[in-house]
């Protein structure tokens, strides 16, 4: 199960925030994954739609950051990730910060050689 959590916006849409051990082979170790849907429902159908099938929400352990809740809205496909530290959420107090990525530079087949 992963952990994560969601956030409810004034206008009646969801942010759903999940730490998730990284999809593809050559990939980091974990990543925290948010996605901008109208419901929490639609959030985690939008993942498993991409391949992440075993993807379930229980509990609001780690919801989303308001900086992270100001990524996924600024986002054209409300789908977005990075690396996860290694104890959870990021804090102000992280000396390096990654950027967001969109979900395909995730879930993109590396090219074989």
């Amino acid at each position: 199960m992963a952990a994560g959590g969601f956030c409810k916006l004034p206008n009646g849409t969801v942010v759903v925030a999940l730490n998730l051990p990284s999809p593809a082979a050559g990939a980091p170790a974990g990543v925290r994954v948010l996605v901008h849907a109208q419901n929490r429902a639609r959030a985690l159908t939008r993942l498993r739609n991409l391949g992440l099938r075993s993807v379930y929400l229980r509990g609001n352990a780690a919801p989303p950051s308001p900086d992270e809740i100001t990524a996924v809205l600024h986002h054209p496909d409300g789908l977005i990730w990075r690396t996860a530290p290694d104890h959870g959420v990021l804090t102000g107090t992280d000396l390096t910060v990654e950027l967001w990525h969109p979900i395909r530079a995730l879930l993109r087949r590396p090219t074989p050689t």
